[in-house]
């Protein structure tokens, strides 16, 4: 008899243990993953000039260092162009210190020179005005002679202050506001050298950044124009992982939560942080079919990154994330 109490309690027992090991095996809430895909930031190298691309050093693949250089430019109009500038600028520099000089010593002697000839004339001119004075107070000589010898000392005083401002200004040489036009153009020419010079440093192009060669758009001999991209370095340091979300998972994820990612191209799991979440939605995930009751679901892009640094890890890869676990 006791026996077959004790059947019955194990059978009892046993029943109700499958019975709770099903319903929680059926009522348990299904694993939801998030699947995203690793990007990383890319640098599409370019050139201010256009022309033909010369001594280009990498290929698709080539690890690259910052610095490296990686391909040049041929563009002859750009280093004519330089010549140019650099003439203008020689010739404004000229002008500038021909302004500073003032007139050379021979022209300064000369313009004294014509000044003493000049006082040396009127002192004639006032003996002989004196002289015909005194003859036309005798009434010797006529008004008519007197009025000559008086025109005649006019004329010599205004030419010898003539000699003497030409003789003045000789000395002094430009005035401040042509030396300071002078200035002007040389800075004018100087900027314009400036200017030609970076197009030049333009013509050759490095490594912005350590990172890895993901294309090589044009070869040798090819031409580009003016901000072509011929080479796209990836910086592999630089990933993180992108999600796309239903809004109703957000509750779960904030700017800081942590979370363990798996990468299957790498076998492992590593852990992340949330670092961005879009402002706006992107689009619906999934629509509503009736006007009550129910809602459109949108979707957010966010962004992780690794909390440290992933080995081998390379853009577009796939990323999951079990929510449950957050």
């Amino acid at each position: 008899m006791k026996s077959k109490v004790y059947t019955i309690a194990l059978i009892i027992i046993a029943t109700i243990t499958v019975v709770a090991f099903i319903g929680w095996f059926v009522l348990k809430p299904a694993p939801y993953i998030m699947q995203g895909t690793v990007e990383a930031t890319s640098y599409k190298v370019s050139s201010k000039v256009p022309g033909r691309v010369d001594s280009l050093t990498v290929k698709r693949g080539d690890a690259v260092r910052k610095g490296q250089f990686l391909y040049g430019i041929s563009s002859p109009e750009v280093f004519a162009k330089l010549t140019q500038a650099e003439a203008a600028k020689d010739a404004a520099t000229a002008l500038q210190d021909k302004v500073d000089a003032g007139a050379r010593k021979q022209q300064i002697q000369q313009a004294y020179e014509m000044w003493q000839k000049a006082l040396a004339g009127l002192d004639l001119a006032q003996k002989t005005y004196d002289r015909v004075k005194n003859l036309y107070d005798q009434g010797v000589v006529p008004a008519q002679k007197l009025d000559e010898a008086e025109a005649n000392l006019r004329a010599m005083k205004t030419t010898a202050t003539a000699a003497e401002a030409g003789y003045s200004m000789a000395k002094e040489g430009a005035q401040w506001e042509e030396k300071a036009a002078a200035k002007a153009l040389v800075a004018q020419a100087g900027g314009a050298v400036s200017e030609v010079e970076s197009f030049v440093t333009e013509t050759r192009q490095f490594a912005p950044v350590d990172g890895e060669v993901s294309s090589v758009i044009s070869e040798n001999g090819e031409l580009v124009g003016t901000g072509y991209p011929v080479v796209t370095v990836v910086d592999l340091k630089d990933s993180w992982a992108v999600f796309n979300i239903k809004e109703t998972l957000l509750p779960k994820i904030k700017l800081g939560t942590k979370f363990d990612a798996y990468f299957p191209a790498l076998d492992k799991t590593y852990e992340m942080k949330v670092t961005y979440i879009a402002a706006e939605a992107s689009y619906a995930t999934w629509a509503a079919t009736r006007t009550s009751g129910e809602f459109d679901v949108k979707t957010f892009e966010i962004h992780a990154r690794p909390i440290t640094p992933i080995a081998n890890l390379r853009p577009g890869m796939s990323v999951t994330v079990d929510y449950n676990s957050l």
